[in-house]
């Protein structure tokens, strides 16, 4: 098994040696499924795997725009088209300096599961640009987003490829992004989710992802008779996802002790509640400040420089910033500080050594693909109620969400489950992704 296994990875690092990201997801994906795939005749021989680490197309191309002191500026957009064997692509754009094309490919490869694992009818794909919006003022990300999407809305469309949000796009630059798409195409659809309330958007998308995570997180504290609360929970980011990641913890009764930037992180021992978070969403999404700024209302509180905020003894942590902030140094911070749940909001924010330490301990550990897959299943809903020209409640969608991340769960445990009961979530996940995408990608034929 291990020999096929290497086989198989040499043969996607001979392709793609220069995708560190990209490589990294794929061998967490092969080491899990290449055995399952030997174990079942249907899938074994047919190069499925192979075919899925593909991509369909990978779409790259120039943008060039105007800042505000009349100097044209040059970025590179890109968008992969990784696999539309259940359905249009879909996934979301992400405009940050980190960009480039190995990041872009491993979160395409990650969608492809993650939105198998909603059981929509949903592909995946993603996209951006190295274009990095901080700093930058309305004006100029309206040009840029225009630019952008002029060239984009050439390769997408609501039964080929629905883009959503990602890092540095949210709901300003999806409103820039549509007005330029409905204009060239000169039609009103569906064509991007996170959309205003006013034009399309659903209920609760905002909120999906964080609330998804809780959610899962949830489901898996109950296998062990447990639950949020009265627990404490350390939170990264402070974004979209940390930000509702952590008003349901307070929902539920858990107590929310961090939340952190690129600068550094905050902890409040007294716990961050209501009235706190409203201040950090205030400063994070309209103020756009650092969130070191926490301390000027909240002097009680201490700010860490430039650390991730894994040191800080807790019972539940969710990685909800970027990819590859936690790891084995932090793993093993976590496990002896008595952490019992890793439940991740962010894209792959673990590295592999950490995952190793956390399925090591058997403690609770809930890989992205299944635990974030709240944000992409309600843009799924979103796309529904764009189709049926219709608004559900927010109760509706809430209810449905539940549903999602609920069956998700049940997935990772019917493919997850070890002998000795513990259950591997990313085993679990990745095989039931892999399953569905597979039997479609087999009975569609060899495209």
């Amino acid at each position: 098994m291990k020999s096929n296994i290497e086989a198989f990875l040499d043969l996607v690092k001979e392709r793609n040696g220069h995708e560190p990201e990209f490589l990294q997801a794929v061998e967490e994906v092969a080491e899990t499924v290449i055995p399952y795939i030997v174990e079942h005749d249907i899938y074994y021989g047919k190069n499925i795997l192979l075919r899925m680490v593909e991509p369909e197309r990978v779409i790259s191309f120039r943008v060039c725009w105007v800042d505000d002191a009349g100097e044209i500026q040059v970025n590179r957009g890109y968008r992969i088209q990784m696999n539309s064997a259940i359905g249009p692509y879909k996934g979301g754009l992400r405009f940050h300096p980190t960009v480039n094309m190995s990041i872009l490919k491993f979160l395409a490869f990650e969608q492809v599961f993650k939105n198998s694992l909603t059981t929509l009818p949903m592909g995946g794909g993603k996209g951006g640009s190295d274009f990095d919006p901080k700093g930058k003022s309305d004006n100029e990300i309206m040009r840029f987003c225009h630019a952008f999407m002029s060239e984009l809305f050439r390769h997408i469309g609501p039964n080929t490829d629905i883009p959503a949000g990602d890092i540095g796009v949210g709901a300003r630059e999806i409103g820039f992004l549509f007005g330029m798409y409905k204009k060239l195409r000169n039609e009103f659809t569906g064509v991007l989710t996170g959309k205003g309330m006013s034009w399309g958007g659903s209920l609760i998308r905002p909120e999906a992802t964080g609330y998804g995570n809780v959610y899962f997180a949830e489901k898996m504290l109950e296998t062990k008779n447990n639950s949020f609360k009265g627990k404490d929970v350390v939170i990264s980011g402070s974004g979209n996802v940390a930000q509702y990641a952590a008003e349901k913890v307070l929902q539920i009764g858990g107590k929310v002790l961090t939340l952190s930037d690129s600068s550094g992180y905050i902890y409040d021992a007294d716990g961050i509640d209501a009235e706190k978070l409203a201040f950090v969403m205030e400063l994070k999404n309209v103020k756009r400040g650092r969130i070191s700024e926490y301390l000027e209302s909240y002097p009680n509180a201490k700010f860490v420089k430039g650390k991730t905020p894994w040191e800080v003894k807790c019972d539940i942590a969710l990685p909800c910033a970027t990819q590859n902030e936690l790891n084995e140094e932090d793993a093993n911070m976590l496990l002896k500080n008595g952490c019992i749940c890793v439940s991740e909001g962010a894209n792959m924010p673990s590295t592999k050594e950490a995952i190793t330490a956390f399925h090591k301990a058997k403690i609770l550990f809930a890989p992205g693909k299944a635990s974030n897959a709240g944000g992409v299943a309600t843009s799924g809903l979103e796309m529904t109620q764009n189709s049926l020209r219709y608004k559900w409640s927010r109760e509706e969608v809430d209810n449905k969400l539940k549903d999602i991340m609920a069956d998700i769960h049940k997935s990772c445990l019917e493919y997850g489950k070890d002998d000795d009961g513990y259950v591997d979530y990313v085993k679990g996940a990745n095989i039931a992704g892999f399953v569905k995408v597979a039997d479609a990608m087999l009975a569609q034929g060899v495209v």
